[in-house]
């Protein structure tokens, strides 16, 4: 069965263009329709039978695209939960879509979603290293609300959580048990998420006395082979950090398991904690102490700013911050009983 794409190639336009013909035929000019046409019929297209069934009288498809970076990390798998619990009781569908945090798959994503004439879609912006959107959203042609991460410069509804303060509260903490030399594993700078908790760091540094030591810092990708190996310099290092804050539930994964191959003895040679409190967390062993970030909960948020953003689209932009939680367990060196 061919595809939408497939017929896009043919004709030589965009997906984007192919949906309108095929819902709008008046918005595209007859030259462009008619090669539009010849290639459906050449390749014996089928249009999208759910979508069209799913179309109300108010032309919503009732679907809603949401694009994930990536599928495994439990924390995403929370947020999509969330807004999924949202739409079924508005009878609408989502599509959800796994960028990998590449954007070629995020434009092919927001292609398709265009082409299936979506209402509207959920998204973590992945930035250039420039700070710029890796999409034009003059050009996107649908309601966006962005969760997780936020949208320089850009003035559209926002779901976050307070990055810094939970940043700089698991700092603090350490600072509080003895530590002076912390080692802060983090995402990309190019992320509003990875840049929030590095300040949040900094400023439980500077509010204690203490030197930024920038040697400490690590900014990489937020993957767990990127935890594993930054990690390992931190440690092999001259002056080793007494203390590792992974700023993410991935980056914990990597640096934990090169904590367990070296062999240290957590939390007596090593304290280590992390950003993002999985299902995993308190199975480990000693348990992780994590800032839990409400998933669920920013999930939901987001899916009902989406709906009435598309109910009301000329209402001015929300920003929606959500408080996160310090969950003291074992690998910090504190008692539980102290939370």
């Amino acid at each position: 069965m061919s595809t939408l794409k497939e017929v896009a190639e043919r004709a030589d336009v965009s997906i984007s263009t192919v949906s309108r013909v095929l819902n709008r035929p008046e918005k595209v000019k007859p030259t462009t329709r008619a090669r539009v046409q010849e290639a459906i019929a050449a390749l014996d297209y089928q249009p999208s039978r759910i979508a069209q069934r799913l179309r109300d009288r108010a032309g919503h498809s009732e679907l809603i695209g949401m694009v994930i970076p990536d599928i495994q990390n439990p924390f995403y798998s929370q947020v999509v939960r969330g807004a999924e619990d949202v739409a079924y009781t508005r009878g609408a569908a989502i599509i959800l879509c796994n960028s990998d945090e590449t954007p070629e798959r995020e434009h092919f994503y927001f292609d398709i979603l265009r082409g299936e004439s979506a209402d509207g879609v959920l998204l973590p912006p992945s930035m250039r290293q420039t700070g710029a959107l890796d999409v034009d959203l003059d050009d996107f042609s649908m309601p966006i609300v962005c969760f997780d991460r936020r949208m320089p410069g850009d003035p559209v509804d926002t779901v976050v959580v307070d990055n810094q303060r939970g940043a700089r509260e698991m700092t603090q903490h350490l600072i509080e048990n003895g530590h002076r030399r912390i080692g802060l594993i983090c995402g990309p700078e190019s992320l509003t998420t990875s840049t929030e908790r590095a300040d949040g760091y900094r400023e439980a540094l500077h509010a204690a006395d203490l030197p930024v030591d920038e040697s400490l810092i690590f900014m990489d990708a937020p993957r767990q082979e990127a935890g594993y190996e930054r990690a390992r310099e931190l440690l092999r290092g001259t002056s080793p950090p007494s203390a590792l804050f992974a700023a993410n539930n991935q980056l914990a994964l990597g640096a934990f398991e090169y904590v367990r191959e070296r062999g240290l003895s957590v939390p007596d040679e090593l304290a280590i904690v992390a950003f993002d409190d999985a299902p995993w967390a308190k199975l480990l062993t000693p348990s992780l102490t994590t800032v839990r970030q409400p998933a669920y909960e920013m999930g939901r948020r987001a899916a009902r700013l989406l709906f009435d953003r598309i109910d009301s689209p000329t209402d001015a932009p929300v920003l929606v911050t959500l408080p996160p939680t310090l969950v003291i367990r074992e690998s910090c060196g504190a008692s539980a009983t102290r939370q």
